[in-house]
């Protein structure tokens, strides 16, 4: 048998100190010792576990002592332990009862990749998306001083997170509220200072005891009394010297009493620090400061240069990863490739992204456009609105975002694009059901939320083809604010142009009509039009091969555009056919009721029976994209099942 290694795991044998425990409290006889021996077991199991499932990896790592410091000090689920994001909680998972589940994680049925209510009860607020843990943990906060009850919160967020606004304003509530919340700031994107040894641990112990912080807070109470200057003198004072013990003064500032840097993988520092501070009397907010690097204790992730954040299935002794067959390029790569050839003729052209480079295929961009290429960070709102003081100038920003993250910037959206009427492109990824990512990313809402705003041009790709189409149209559009949506993963594998065209506004295509009319009845009311929004496209062409053989004769359109509608196309559609098909990757309120709108108002209902396909009014959990699309009723079959 190959013995185990830090950088080659294997699977803890039984008896093991994991193997007793179910849930935290099966921790709380374990000393310190044997719960270093833990961590390291832990991590061993998370990585024979997303080995076999992919999912994200390298977060996962990066917390697994503070996952075991924070449940074997604290009181979990009475103490209330939040996630931000929630992709960094597999350690969490599998010390809270889920661990015989983790051979499911992000499949049909199975466990979620992220933090989730329904889940269990040791996941007190769900998130996948960013900077969420102080707003919420806050709320937890005040609610149990409300009640008059005694439980601890604690909200862990990453350093990447600390970059959205949100975050700022929670922190900025909390000071003022000075309810108690423990704030744990995992930094993985800073080296851990010199100061950091046996001196260091012992004065960050020491500043977190109950002595050092009523020292303190007497302290601030006598430089109160003193005469002006000498009361500045000394606050600069502690600054300084809090400054010398690597401390932050910006926390302090927005009122908390700040802990740090500690080393997050030694649990010699964590244990008793976060002791310290359960059993304070401090009222307040805390903010402890932890250093961990992201794909620590396995040595293929520390190599990788993204830490191995998002995996497939791998291989635990090499780290290598199993490969998809060879397909066509993903739509999320031809969308940065049209944008490049686009840049390359006009320099107007400006790339900006969330903090998704790679995801967004803007890193692509970047390699052509450093100097027009802005990652502004987990601040969408920002993202929008600095994109709308670009357009102002006469520039032509491209704000790439997915759907489901392009929510958080709604309010921009309408004050500081739509209605000054500028031009912003947005390329909205991961539109419509994205698979293992399951209902927080899935972009659904997108159709509606923007078609309901004056002065926006909606588009739709059915293709790769057309998304190039799409990119050189947003590039050459000018009257106002422009967005078109693409789904994720692989495309249809058709021929791509050389140079995007330019779309007429307004304006889709007939794609497929039946060919042989006389094998059909070929009257009206045997006629079905199927008008697709978006990448559904290709199963209304087998949808169409299906009722011929049932003997309709089909129309397949593709709509292109949500607005403004082609209605000289529905129209002729709804004139010429019995039934009309409407499909879309978008929930109720999108494409479909536009079209019914435009119907109602032209007295046209009544000459065809019109037949809504779209995504359930449910959040649909995490699944294979085609049983997805199968739950939620858009494929050739639903379509031929909605045809009289």
């Amino acid at each position: 048998m190959k013995q185990a290694t830090k950088n080659n795991p294997a699977p803890p044998q039984p008896g093991s100190l994991l193997d007793r425990v179910h849930v935290p409290a099966d921790m709380k006889g374990l000393d310190d010792g044997q719960l270093k021996i833990l961590a390291e077991e832990l991590r061993r199991d998370m990585i024979q576990s997303v080995s076999k499932t992919g999912g994200h990896l390298g977060a996962g790592l990066g917390v697994v002592e503070l996952t075991v410091a924070i449940h074997s000090v604290f009181n979990t689920p009475d103490d209330r332990l939040i996630w931000d994001v929630g992709h960094q909680a597999y350690p969490h998972k599998i010390l809270t009862g889920r661990r015989d589940k983790m051979h499911t994680l992000r499949q049909g049925g199975g466990l979620s990749g992220f933090t989730k209510r329904s889940e269990s009860e040791y996941d007190p607020f769900g998130a996948a998306h960013s900077s969420t843990s102080i707003s919420a943990g806050l709320g937890m906060a005040v609610a149990r001083d409300l009640a008059q009850k005694q439980n601890h919160v604690i909200a862990v967020i990453g350093d990447g997170a600390m970059s959205a606004g949100m975050a700022y304003e929670a922190m900025n509530n909390a000071g003022a509220l000075k309810s108690r919340l423990i704030v744990i700031l995992n930094d993985n994107d800073m080296s851990i200072a010199p100061p950091v040894g046996a001196m260091s641990r012992y004065l960050t112990k020491l500043v977190s005891s109950q002595p050092y912080m009523n020292a303190r807070e007497a302290g601030k109470k006598f430089t109160e009394i003193l005469p002006a200057p000498l009361r500045h003198a000394a606050k600069r004072a502690e600054e300084a010297a809090r400054v010398a013990l690597g401390t932050g003064t910006l926390f302090e500032e927005m009122g908390f009493y700040y802990i740090g840097p500690v080393d997050g993988h030694n649990l010699d520092q964590l244990l008793p620090i976060l002791r310290n501070i359960r059993d304070s009397e401090h009222e307040g907010p805390v903010l402890i400061h932890a250093i961990t690097r992201k794909g620590a204790g396995y040595l293929p992730a520390e190599n990788s240069s993204d830490k191995m954040h998002g995996v497939k299935k791998f291989d635990v002794i090499t780290g290598a990863q199993a490969k998809s067959a060879p397909g066509a390029p993903t739509y999320t790569k031809i969308f940065a490739q049209s944008l490049i050839n686009e840049a390359k003729r006009d320099e107007k052209i400006i790339a900006i992204t969330a903090a998704m480079p790679d995801g967004t295929g803007l890193d692509l961009f970047s390699y052509e456009f450093p100097d027009r290429t802005f990652d502004v960070g987990i601040a969408e709102q920002h993202a929008v609105t600095f994109a709308a003081g670009l357009a102002t100038e006469g520039f032509k920003p491209f704000v790439a975002i997915y759907s489901t993250f392009l929510q958080r910037a709604y309010d921009q959206v309408v004050h500081d694009v739509a209605i000054q009427n500028l031009p912003v492109r947005f390329a909205m990824d991961r539109a419509g059901l994205v698979g293992a990512d399951g209902q927080t990313h899935a972009g659904a809402f997108d159709i509606a939320y923007l078609g309901c705003l004056p002065n926006f041009v909606l588009m739709a790709a059915a293709d790769e083809a057309e998304l190039v189409h799409m990119v050189a149209t947003a590039a050459a559009y000018n009257d106002g604010p422009i967005a078109f949506r693409y789904p994720r993963g692989e495309g249809t594998g058709v021929e791509l142009p050389a140079q995007g065209e330019i779309l007429e506004i307004g304006k889709g295509r007939i794609v497929y009509t039946s060919r042989h009319p006389e094998r059909s009845e070929g009257s009206r009311d045997n006629a079905v039009a199927i008008l697709s929004y978006g990448t559904r496209l290709t199963e209304s062409l087998k949808a169409a091969k299906l009722l011929e053989e049932k003997g309709k004769r089909v129309t397949v359109a593709d709509a292109r555009f949500a607005k403004p509608l082609d209605e000289s196309l529905i129209r002729a559609l709804a004139e010429n056919h019995g039934t009309l098909i409407t499909i879309e990757e978008g929930s109720i309120g999108g494409f479909g009721s536009y079209v019914l709108d435009f119907l109602n108002r032209e007295e046209l209902l009544g000459k065809t029976r019109v037949k809504n396909l779209y995504l359930p009014d449910i959040f649909q959990d995490h699944d294979d994209p085609l049983r997805q699309y199968e739950t939620a009723g858009l494929t050739a079959r639903d379509i031929v099942k909605a045809t009289p």
